[in-house]
């Protein structure tokens, strides 16, 4: 994989912790909770340190971001040869966090709170969300599907198709359920096997003979 393909943000553990309190706060109280104070006091840190790492609220706020769609693994593992096997399981992998990350209290309240600063002038949280999020996401399981090209497992005209063909079929309408407060229960491993079993039985070849059946 190209290094644009893969490169992500990446957060030292200390950081990851201060981004973990601040993802807490938001969920627990909501925007007025996010201050340098609250997030400073909670993470046991220096209001310094969090100017020093994120700069400002909005610069923590795209780090919140691009630290939560982090979890959301592809394909990171430099000079790992592609095999029928792995590139199933990375698939896989990437379905199962896709749900469980989408479908977390964090994602929720992240775009709940977006979809009601919609319409505020000057909102910035949901083009964050979109540029910080949603683009990063879906530019490294692009990669992943590239990847699996080069590779000869799959076979697609246009890679931009294929992902939402993939993302539609993980994803589906739970996660606008899940928004509007519906509470399904959710097995990420076996929604996310069944829906890569779809994608390869679309876009899968030289899989080996039964590898993309449910």
């Amino acid at each position: 994989m190209s290094e644009d393909g893969m490169q992500m943000q990446e957060f030292s553990p200390r950081q990851g912790v201060v981004l973990e309190c601040a993802l807490r706060l938001l969920v627990d109280g909501g925007e007025k909770a996010l201050t340098t104070a609250g997030v400073a006091r909670a993470a046991n840190c220096s209001k310094e340190s969090l100017y020093k790492w994120f700069g400002d609220r909005d610069g923590l706020l795209a780090s919140m971001i691009s630290f939560q769609q982090s979890k959301v693994r592809t394909f990171e593992r430099d000079g790992e040869r592609l095999t029928a096997e792995n590139f199933r399981d990375h698939l896989e992998i990437f379905a199962h966090d896709l749900i469980e990350v989408l479908a977390g209290d964090v994602s929720l309240a992240l775009n709940r709170l977006a979809i009601g600063q919609a319409s505020r002038d000057g909102s910035k949280l949901g083009g964050l969300l979109v540029e910080r999020g949603r683009r990063q996401i879906e530019r490294r399981a692009r990669a992943l599907l590239e990847a699996g090209r080069r590779a000869g497992f799959l076979r697609f005209d246009d890679a931009d198709e294929a992902y939402h063909t993939l993302y539609g079929l993980i994803v589906s309408d739970l996660h606008v359920r899940l928004l509007l407060g519906e509470k399904p229960e959710i097995d990420a491993t076996r929604r996310g096997r069944k829906a890569v079993s779809a994608f390869l039985r679309l876009h899968g070849r030289n899989l080996g003979e039964g590898d993309a059946s449910l």
